[in-house]
Protein backbone atom coordinates (compact mmCIF):
# COMPACT_ATOMS: atom_id res chain seq x y z
CA UNK A 1 0.00 0.00 0.00
CA UNK A 2 1.31 3.47 -0.70
CA UNK A 3 1.31 6.52 1.15
CA UNK A 4 -0.58 8.47 -1.91
CA UNK A 5 -2.89 11.65 0.28
CA UNK A 6 -2.41 10.56 3.53
CA UNK A 7 -1.17 13.37 4.86
CA UNK A 8 -2.48 16.91 5.07
CA UNK A 9 1.31 18.66 5.52
CA UNK A 10 4.87 18.03 4.43
CA UNK A 11 6.54 18.14 7.48
CA UNK A 12 8.12 16.01 10.19
CA UNK A 13 8.99 13.17 8.86
CA UNK A 14 6.87 10.71 6.72
CA UNK A 15 3.77 11.85 4.53
CA UNK A 16 1.19 11.52 7.37
CA UNK A 17 -1.72 9.49 7.13
CA UNK A 18 -4.92 12.21 7.29
CA UNK A 19 -7.83 9.65 7.94
CA UNK A 20 -9.96 8.22 5.85
CA UNK A 21 -13.44 9.53 5.80
CA UNK A 22 -16.56 7.68 7.14
CA UNK A 23 -18.92 6.30 4.63
CA UNK A 24 -20.25 9.04 2.52
CA UNK A 25 -23.46 6.88 2.78
CA UNK A 26 -24.48 8.06 6.34
CA UNK A 27 -21.76 10.80 7.09
CA UNK A 28 -21.64 13.82 4.24
CA UNK A 29 -25.14 15.89 4.08
CA UNK A 30 -23.65 18.15 1.08
CA UNK A 31 -26.01 19.30 -1.95
CA UNK A 32 -23.98 17.30 -4.07
CA UNK A 33 -23.90 14.49 -2.25
CA UNK A 34 -27.35 14.32 -2.17
CA UNK A 35 -27.84 14.67 -5.56
CA UNK A 36 -25.43 11.85 -6.18
CA UNK A 37 -27.60 9.60 -3.56
CA UNK A 38 -30.48 10.55 -5.22
CA UNK A 39 -29.44 9.39 -8.50
CA UNK A 40 -27.91 6.50 -7.33
CA UNK A 41 -30.83 5.33 -5.50
CA UNK A 42 -33.09 6.04 -8.71
CA UNK A 43 -31.18 3.89 -10.59
CA UNK A 44 -31.03 1.42 -7.89
CA UNK A 45 -34.71 1.58 -7.23
CA UNK A 46 -35.05 0.77 -11.58
CA UNK A 47 -33.16 -2.13 -11.05
CA UNK A 48 -34.81 -3.26 -7.90
CA UNK A 49 -38.52 -3.24 -9.92
CA UNK A 50 -36.51 -5.15 -12.72
CA UNK A 51 -35.14 -7.47 -9.88
CA UNK A 52 -37.94 -8.50 -7.83
CA UNK A 53 -41.80 -9.39 -8.57
CA UNK A 54 -43.77 -6.55 -9.97
CA UNK A 55 -47.71 -6.67 -11.98
CA UNK A 56 -47.33 -7.69 -15.59
CA UNK A 57 -47.95 -5.24 -18.19
CA UNK A 58 -48.92 -7.35 -21.26
CA UNK A 59 -48.57 -5.13 -24.02
CA UNK A 60 -52.16 -5.86 -26.02
CA UNK A 61 -50.78 -7.25 -29.25
CA UNK A 62 -48.78 -9.54 -27.61
CA UNK A 63 -50.03 -10.30 -24.19
CA UNK A 64 -46.29 -10.89 -22.69
CA UNK A 65 -45.37 -9.22 -20.04
CA UNK A 66 -42.29 -7.18 -19.02
CA UNK A 67 -40.77 -9.56 -16.54
CA UNK A 68 -41.11 -12.15 -19.58
CA UNK A 69 -38.06 -10.24 -21.19
CA UNK A 70 -36.30 -11.07 -17.60
CA UNK A 71 -34.47 -14.18 -16.69
CA UNK A 72 -35.88 -15.56 -13.17
CA UNK A 73 -33.43 -13.43 -10.98
CA UNK A 74 -30.93 -15.04 -8.73
CA UNK A 75 -30.66 -14.10 -5.35
CA UNK A 76 -27.29 -14.84 -2.80
CA UNK A 77 -25.90 -13.54 -0.28
CA UNK A 78 -24.64 -13.86 3.30
CA UNK A 79 -25.04 -12.99 7.04
CA UNK A 80 -21.89 -12.03 9.02
CA UNK A 81 -21.29 -11.09 12.36
CA UNK A 82 -17.27 -9.71 12.77
CA UNK A 83 -16.31 -8.72 16.15
CA UNK A 84 -12.59 -7.04 17.11
CA UNK A 85 -10.70 -5.04 20.12
CA UNK A 86 -7.58 -3.19 20.49
CA UNK A 87 -4.93 -4.87 22.13
CA UNK A 88 -3.89 -1.76 23.81
CA UNK A 89 -5.26 1.36 25.03
CA UNK A 90 -5.83 4.10 22.78
CA UNK A 91 -7.28 7.10 24.36
CA UNK A 92 -8.39 8.66 21.36
CA UNK A 93 -10.86 5.31 20.19
CA UNK A 94 -13.01 2.98 22.00
CA UNK A 95 -11.38 -0.43 22.96
CA UNK A 96 -14.01 -2.08 20.32
CA UNK A 97 -11.82 -1.92 16.73
CA UNK A 98 -14.84 -3.82 14.94
CA UNK A 99 -18.44 -4.92 16.23
CA UNK A 100 -20.85 -5.51 13.73
CA UNK A 101 -23.57 -7.35 12.20
CA UNK A 102 -23.63 -7.40 7.83
CA UNK A 103 -26.74 -8.88 5.67
CA UNK A 104 -24.87 -8.77 2.45
CA UNK A 105 -27.63 -9.52 -0.45
CA UNK A 106 -26.92 -9.82 -4.33
CA UNK A 107 -29.29 -9.75 -7.00
CA UNK A 108 -28.53 -10.15 -10.65
CA UNK A 109 -31.26 -10.87 -13.74
CA UNK A 110 -30.67 -10.52 -17.38
CA UNK A 111 -32.21 -10.44 -20.83
CA UNK A 112 -31.87 -10.40 -24.38
CA UNK A 113 -29.59 -7.08 -24.42
CA UNK A 114 -27.86 -6.54 -20.90
CA UNK A 115 -27.02 -7.91 -17.84
CA UNK A 116 -27.97 -6.30 -14.48
CA UNK A 117 -26.81 -6.23 -10.71
CA UNK A 118 -27.99 -4.95 -7.54
CA UNK A 119 -25.42 -5.56 -4.06
CA UNK A 120 -25.78 -3.81 -0.75
CA UNK A 121 -25.30 -4.96 2.68
CA UNK A 122 -27.45 -3.71 5.78
CA UNK A 123 -25.06 -3.28 8.62
CA UNK A 124 -25.57 -2.43 12.23
CA UNK A 125 -22.50 -0.91 13.89
CA UNK A 126 -22.05 -0.77 17.05
CA UNK A 127 -18.92 1.24 16.91
CA UNK A 128 -20.69 4.54 15.65
CA UNK A 129 -23.61 3.15 16.82
CA UNK A 130 -25.30 3.55 13.94
CA UNK A 131 -27.06 1.53 11.68
CA UNK A 132 -26.82 2.50 7.48
CA UNK A 133 -27.04 0.28 4.13
CA UNK A 134 -24.35 0.45 2.09
CA UNK A 135 -24.73 0.24 -1.82
CA UNK A 136 -21.90 -1.77 -3.25
CA UNK A 137 -23.44 -2.50 -7.09
CA UNK A 138 -26.16 -1.48 -8.87
CA UNK A 139 -25.30 -1.52 -12.59
CA UNK A 140 -26.29 -2.99 -16.32
CA UNK A 141 -23.94 -4.07 -18.05
CA UNK A 142 -24.61 -4.31 -22.16
CA UNK A 143 -22.36 -5.48 -25.20
CA UNK A 144 -23.86 -3.20 -27.86
CA UNK A 145 -21.46 -4.67 -30.68
CA UNK A 146 -18.79 -7.36 -30.81
CA UNK A 147 -15.72 -4.86 -30.44
CA UNK A 148 -17.51 -3.07 -27.19
CA UNK A 149 -18.90 -3.81 -23.77
CA UNK A 150 -20.37 -0.81 -21.75
CA UNK A 151 -21.35 -1.10 -18.11
CA UNK A 152 -23.17 1.08 -16.44
CA UNK A 153 -23.49 2.52 -12.65
CA UNK A 154 -22.43 2.03 -9.25
CA UNK A 155 -19.40 -0.79 -9.93
CA UNK A 156 -15.85 -2.12 -8.20
CA UNK A 157 -12.98 -1.73 -10.29
CA UNK A 158 -9.53 -2.39 -10.56
CA UNK A 159 -6.08 -2.86 -12.15
CA UNK A 160 -2.92 -3.29 -12.17
CA UNK A 161 -0.57 -5.95 -11.19
CA UNK A 162 0.47 -5.16 -7.11
CA UNK A 163 -0.74 -7.19 -4.68
CA UNK A 164 -2.54 -4.80 -1.92
CA UNK A 165 0.04 -2.10 -3.43
CA UNK A 166 -1.44 0.09 -6.09
CA UNK A 167 0.38 2.37 -8.37
CA UNK A 168 -1.58 2.73 -11.20
CA UNK A 169 -4.89 1.40 -9.75
CA UNK A 170 -7.33 4.98 -8.88
CA UNK A 171 -10.09 3.58 -8.07
CA UNK A 172 -11.31 4.52 -4.55
CA UNK A 173 -10.00 2.02 -1.74
CA UNK A 174 -11.66 1.57 1.94
CA UNK A 175 -8.60 2.11 3.91
CA UNK A 176 -10.82 2.05 7.13
CA UNK A 177 -12.50 -1.39 6.35
CA UNK A 178 -8.45 -2.50 5.52
CA UNK A 179 -7.04 -1.44 8.99
CA UNK A 180 -10.07 -2.79 11.35
CA UNK A 181 -10.42 -6.17 10.26
CA UNK A 182 -13.42 -6.22 7.54
CA UNK A 183 -13.28 -8.82 4.61
CA UNK A 184 -10.23 -7.94 2.45
CA UNK A 185 -13.35 -7.11 -0.69
CA UNK A 186 -14.11 -4.35 1.15
CA UNK A 187 -10.60 -2.65 0.64
CA UNK A 188 -12.20 -2.12 -2.83
CA UNK A 189 -14.68 0.80 -2.17
CA UNK A 190 -17.28 1.55 -5.67
CA UNK A 191 -17.27 3.85 -7.91
CA UNK A 192 -20.35 5.35 -9.92
CA UNK A 193 -18.86 5.21 -13.17
CA UNK A 194 -19.05 4.20 -16.78
CA UNK A 195 -17.07 2.20 -17.99
CA UNK A 196 -16.44 1.25 -22.02
CA UNK A 197 -13.97 -1.44 -23.06
CA UNK A 198 -12.93 -1.84 -26.69
CA UNK A 199 -11.55 -5.05 -28.25
CA UNK A 200 -9.33 -5.57 -31.28
CA UNK A 201 -6.41 -7.35 -32.79
CA UNK A 202 -4.02 -4.35 -32.32
CA UNK A 203 -4.64 -3.93 -28.15
CA UNK A 204 -7.62 -3.75 -26.11
CA UNK A 205 -8.73 -0.42 -24.29
CA UNK A 206 -10.67 0.24 -21.47
CA UNK A 207 -11.68 3.96 -20.56
CA UNK A 208 -13.25 4.57 -17.10
CA UNK A 209 -15.56 7.51 -16.78
CA UNK A 210 -16.94 9.31 -13.43
CA UNK A 211 -18.65 12.26 -13.40
CA UNK A 212 -18.31 13.21 -10.05
CA UNK A 213 -14.95 12.61 -8.04
CA UNK A 214 -14.77 9.38 -6.03
CA UNK A 215 -12.28 9.65 -3.15
CA UNK A 216 -11.05 6.61 -0.47
CA UNK A 217 -12.50 6.13 1.80
CA UNK A 218 -10.34 7.50 4.03
CA UNK A 219 -9.33 7.52 7.90
CA UNK A 220 -10.99 10.42 9.17
CA UNK A 221 -10.14 9.53 13.21
CA UNK A 222 -13.97 7.80 13.52
CA UNK A 223 -12.59 4.37 13.54
CA UNK A 224 -8.87 4.65 14.06
CA UNK A 225 -6.54 7.27 15.57
CA UNK A 226 -3.53 9.19 13.21
CA UNK A 227 -0.54 11.22 13.58
CA UNK A 228 -2.04 15.02 13.46
CA UNK A 229 0.67 17.34 11.90
CA UNK A 230 -0.71 20.50 13.19
CA UNK A 231 -1.48 19.29 16.70
CA UNK A 232 2.22 17.43 16.21
CA UNK A 233 0.59 13.86 18.59
CA UNK A 234 -2.29 11.27 17.93
CA UNK A 235 -5.48 12.19 17.15
CA UNK A 236 -9.00 10.75 16.73
CA UNK A 237 -12.57 11.09 17.98
CA UNK A 238 -11.24 14.45 19.41
CA UNK A 239 -9.80 15.75 15.66
CA UNK A 240 -12.41 14.28 13.18
CA UNK A 241 -10.36 15.35 9.49
CA UNK A 242 -12.82 17.52 7.86
CA UNK A 243 -11.99 18.04 4.17
CA UNK A 244 -13.31 20.56 1.08
CA UNK A 245 -13.95 17.87 -1.12
CA UNK A 246 -14.42 18.23 -5.13
CA UNK A 247 -18.07 17.84 -5.74
CA UNK A 248 -19.34 19.42 -8.62
CA UNK A 249 -20.77 17.26 -11.51
CA UNK A 250 -18.69 16.79 -14.46
CA UNK A 251 -16.62 19.55 -13.84
CA UNK A 252 -14.97 17.77 -10.55
CA UNK A 253 -14.66 14.28 -12.94
CA UNK A 254 -12.10 11.30 -13.15
CA UNK A 255 -10.69 9.53 -16.34
CA UNK A 256 -8.76 6.34 -16.28
CA UNK A 257 -7.61 4.77 -19.61
CA UNK A 258 -5.69 1.18 -19.99
CA UNK A 259 -4.41 -0.22 -23.07
CA UNK A 260 -3.31 -3.58 -22.83
CA UNK A 261 -2.65 -6.67 -25.31
CA UNK A 262 -0.68 -9.92 -24.39
CA UNK A 263 2.01 -10.87 -26.03
CA UNK A 264 3.93 -14.54 -25.71
CA UNK A 265 1.92 -15.11 -22.91
CA UNK A 266 2.90 -11.28 -21.00
CA UNK A 267 0.21 -8.80 -20.08
CA UNK A 268 1.49 -5.53 -21.50
CA UNK A 269 -0.17 -2.40 -20.30
CA UNK A 270 -0.28 1.13 -20.45
CA UNK A 271 -1.97 3.17 -18.16
CA UNK A 272 -3.39 6.75 -17.42
CA UNK A 273 -5.52 9.23 -15.20
CA UNK A 274 -6.68 12.74 -14.68
CA UNK A 275 -8.47 14.14 -11.56
CA UNK A 276 -7.52 14.35 -8.03
CA UNK A 277 -5.39 12.68 -5.18
CA UNK A 278 -7.58 10.08 -4.07
CA UNK A 279 -7.00 10.60 -0.16
CA UNK A 280 -6.22 14.18 1.38
CA UNK A 281 -2.85 14.98 0.11
CA UNK A 282 -2.71 19.34 0.91
CA UNK A 283 -3.86 21.67 3.36
CA UNK A 284 -5.28 25.01 3.37
CA UNK A 285 -3.64 27.74 5.75
CA UNK A 286 -6.27 27.22 8.14
CA UNK A 287 -5.13 23.47 8.12
CA UNK A 288 -8.34 22.16 5.96
CA UNK A 289 -7.31 18.95 4.30
CA UNK A 290 -7.99 18.86 0.00
CA UNK A 291 -7.65 16.88 -2.80
CA UNK A 292 -5.64 18.51 -4.80
CA UNK A 293 -5.38 17.93 -9.27
CA UNK A 294 -3.17 14.78 -10.31
CA UNK A 295 -2.46 13.62 -13.27
CA UNK A 296 -1.16 9.87 -13.36
CA UNK A 297 0.80 8.09 -16.23
CA UNK A 298 1.95 4.12 -15.64
CA UNK A 299 2.60 1.21 -17.13
CA UNK A 300 3.18 -2.27 -16.57
CA UNK A 301 4.28 -5.76 -17.61
CA UNK A 302 3.16 -9.49 -16.24
CA UNK A 303 3.97 -13.12 -16.40
CA UNK A 304 6.03 -16.33 -16.38
CA UNK A 305 9.19 -15.95 -14.73
CA UNK A 306 11.16 -19.40 -14.33
CA UNK A 307 8.20 -21.84 -12.11
CA UNK A 308 6.49 -18.22 -10.89
CA UNK A 309 4.64 -15.10 -12.33
CA UNK A 310 6.49 -11.64 -12.10
CA UNK A 311 5.06 -8.43 -12.49
CA UNK A 312 6.91 -5.08 -13.05
CA UNK A 313 5.34 -1.30 -12.88
CA UNK A 314 6.14 2.25 -12.68
CA UNK A 315 3.78 5.53 -12.53
CA UNK A 316 4.29 9.25 -12.88
CA UNK A 317 2.10 10.85 -10.26
CA UNK A 318 2.34 14.40 -11.59
CA UNK A 319 0.86 16.78 -8.73
CA UNK A 320 -0.65 19.66 -10.93
CA UNK A 321 -1.35 22.26 -8.46
CA UNK A 322 2.35 22.07 -7.42
CA UNK A 323 4.41 20.94 -10.45
CA UNK A 324 7.48 22.51 -9.31
CA UNK A 325 7.55 21.05 -5.63
CA UNK A 326 7.44 24.71 -4.15
CA UNK A 327 4.42 24.49 -2.24
CA UNK A 328 4.76 22.79 1.24
CA UNK A 329 0.90 22.18 1.65
CA UNK A 330 0.59 19.97 -1.13
CA UNK A 331 2.46 16.77 -1.96
CA UNK A 332 5.29 17.12 -4.68
CA UNK A 333 5.22 15.26 -7.82
CA UNK A 334 5.99 11.45 -7.24
CA UNK A 335 7.91 8.41 -9.31
CA UNK A 336 6.65 5.01 -7.85
CA UNK A 337 8.24 1.56 -8.85
CA UNK A 338 7.06 -2.17 -8.13
CA UNK A 339 8.71 -5.32 -8.44
CA UNK A 340 6.97 -8.41 -7.33
CA UNK A 341 7.08 -12.34 -7.72
CA UNK A 342 5.34 -15.31 -6.51
CA UNK A 343 5.59 -19.20 -6.63
CA UNK A 344 4.09 -22.72 -5.36
CA UNK A 345 7.28 -22.98 -2.84
CA UNK A 346 5.34 -26.54 -1.89
CA UNK A 347 2.01 -28.67 -2.33
CA UNK A 348 -0.61 -26.36 -1.42
CA UNK A 349 1.84 -23.82 -0.23
CA UNK A 350 2.29 -20.18 -2.22
CA UNK A 351 4.80 -17.48 -1.17
CA UNK A 352 4.86 -13.76 -2.95
CA UNK A 353 7.01 -11.09 -2.61
CA UNK A 354 7.78 -7.20 -3.60
CA UNK A 355 9.61 -4.48 -3.46
CA UNK A 356 7.87 -0.94 -3.91
CA UNK A 357 9.60 2.23 -4.00
CA UNK A 358 7.89 5.70 -3.87
CA UNK A 359 10.25 8.77 -5.07
CA UNK A 360 9.51 12.80 -4.18
CA UNK A 361 10.62 14.62 -6.81
CA UNK A 362 11.64 18.07 -6.92
CA UNK A 363 13.29 17.12 -3.15
CA UNK A 364 15.67 20.35 -3.54
CA UNK A 365 12.51 22.37 -3.96
CA UNK A 366 10.50 20.76 -0.93
CA UNK A 367 12.88 21.04 1.51
CA UNK A 368 13.93 24.72 0.42
CA UNK A 369 10.21 25.60 1.38
CA UNK A 370 9.87 23.64 3.98
CA UNK A 371 8.64 25.09 7.38
CA UNK A 372 10.25 24.64 10.32
CA UNK A 373 10.83 20.74 11.25
CA UNK A 374 12.60 17.57 10.19
CA UNK A 375 12.11 17.21 6.01
CA UNK A 376 10.96 13.62 5.08
CA UNK A 377 13.43 11.14 3.48
CA UNK A 378 13.03 11.59 -0.49
CA UNK A 379 12.49 7.76 -1.14
CA UNK A 380 10.42 5.43 1.12
CA UNK A 381 11.02 1.93 0.65
CA UNK A 382 8.85 -0.97 1.22
CA UNK A 383 9.14 -4.79 1.32
CA UNK A 384 6.06 -7.56 1.49
CA UNK A 385 5.71 -11.06 1.84
CA UNK A 386 2.70 -13.48 1.47
CA UNK A 387 3.11 -16.53 2.51
CA UNK A 388 -0.14 -18.75 2.44
CA UNK A 389 -0.93 -22.20 2.96
CA UNK A 390 -4.15 -24.50 2.67
CA UNK A 391 -4.41 -27.39 4.52
CA UNK A 392 -7.76 -29.81 5.48
CA UNK A 393 -8.88 -30.80 1.47
CA UNK A 394 -8.12 -26.81 1.51
CA UNK A 395 -11.00 -26.05 3.60
CA UNK A 396 -8.80 -24.35 6.37
CA UNK A 397 -6.54 -21.30 4.85
CA UNK A 398 -3.19 -19.91 7.00
CA UNK A 399 -2.15 -16.65 5.52
CA UNK A 400 -0.11 -13.53 6.33
CA UNK A 401 0.55 -10.47 4.30
CA UNK A 402 2.98 -8.28 6.14
CA UNK A 403 4.69 -4.81 4.97
CA UNK A 404 7.67 -3.65 6.40
CA UNK A 405 9.85 0.18 5.16
CA UNK A 406 13.34 -0.36 5.90
CA UNK A 407 13.55 3.67 5.45
CA UNK A 408 10.79 4.32 7.92
CA UNK A 409 11.70 1.92 10.05
CA UNK A 410 8.30 0.59 10.54
CA UNK A 411 5.80 -2.70 9.72
CA UNK A 412 2.02 -3.72 9.72
CA UNK A 413 2.05 -7.35 9.62
CA UNK A 414 -2.09 -8.83 8.58
CA UNK A 415 -2.19 -12.79 10.13
CA UNK A 416 -5.18 -14.85 9.19
CA UNK A 417 -6.99 -17.99 9.51
CA UNK A 418 -10.05 -19.02 7.19
CA UNK A 419 -11.82 -21.97 7.93
CA UNK A 420 -14.62 -23.28 5.75
CA UNK A 421 -16.89 -25.51 7.95
CA UNK A 422 -19.36 -26.10 5.36
CA UNK A 423 -20.83 -24.83 2.14
CA UNK A 424 -22.60 -22.37 4.05
CA UNK A 425 -20.64 -21.93 6.88
CA UNK A 426 -17.20 -19.87 7.51
CA UNK A 427 -15.16 -19.04 10.31
CA UNK A 428 -12.38 -16.74 10.42
CA UNK A 429 -9.68 -15.04 13.05
CA UNK A 430 -7.59 -12.50 12.20
CA UNK A 431 -5.09 -9.81 13.30
CA UNK A 432 -3.82 -6.22 12.66
CA UNK A 433 -0.80 -5.42 13.83
CA UNK A 434 1.80 -2.16 13.74
CA UNK A 435 5.23 -1.27 15.08
CA UNK A 436 7.60 0.92 14.21
CA UNK A 437 10.10 3.02 15.98
CA UNK A 438 8.83 6.80 15.30
CA UNK A 439 5.65 7.63 16.15
CA UNK A 440 4.70 10.06 13.05
CA UNK A 441 5.91 7.22 10.21
CA UNK A 442 3.21 5.57 7.64
CA UNK A 443 2.70 2.57 9.93
CA UNK A 444 4.13 3.22 13.29
CA UNK A 445 1.05 5.92 13.39
CA UNK A 446 -1.52 3.05 14.21
CA UNK A 447 0.18 1.50 16.95
CA UNK A 448 -2.29 2.07 19.22
CA UNK A 449 -4.80 0.38 16.65
CA UNK A 450 -3.33 -2.81 16.94
CA UNK A 451 -6.26 -5.27 17.03
CA UNK A 452 -7.36 -8.71 16.87
CA UNK A 453 -10.50 -10.12 15.50
CA UNK A 454 -12.88 -13.01 14.60
CA UNK A 455 -15.89 -13.54 12.09
CA UNK A 456 -18.76 -16.04 11.71
CA UNK A 457 -20.46 -16.10 8.05
CA UNK A 458 -23.55 -17.63 6.52
CA UNK A 459 -23.94 -17.83 3.13
CA UNK A 460 -27.00 -18.33 1.00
Amino acid sequence: MDSQGLTIQKKKGRLFFLSFPRRRESSVFDSGFRLKTSMTMLLSIGLLLILTVTPAQAAEETKTSVLDQFSPPEIHGFYEVRAGYRTRKDPYEKDMSIMETRLHLDLSTYNDWADFKLTGDFIGDMVTEEGHFDMRQAWLFTRPTDFMDVKIGRQILTWGTGDLLFLNDLFPKDWQSFFIGRDTDYLKAPSDAVKFSFFSDLANVDIVYTPQFDSDRYITGEYISYWNSNLQRHAGRDAIVHTNKPDRWFRDDEIAVRVYKNVSNYELALYGYRGFWKSPAGQTASGQALFPDLSVYGASARGQVGKGIGNVELAYYQSDDDENGSDPLVNNSEMRYLLGYSQDIAKDFNAGLQYYLEQMLDYGAYKANLPAGAARDRDRHVVTLRLTKLLMNQNLRLSLFSYYSPSDKDAYLRPNIHYKASDNLTLEAGANIFFGDYPNTFFAQFENNTNIYTAIRYSF
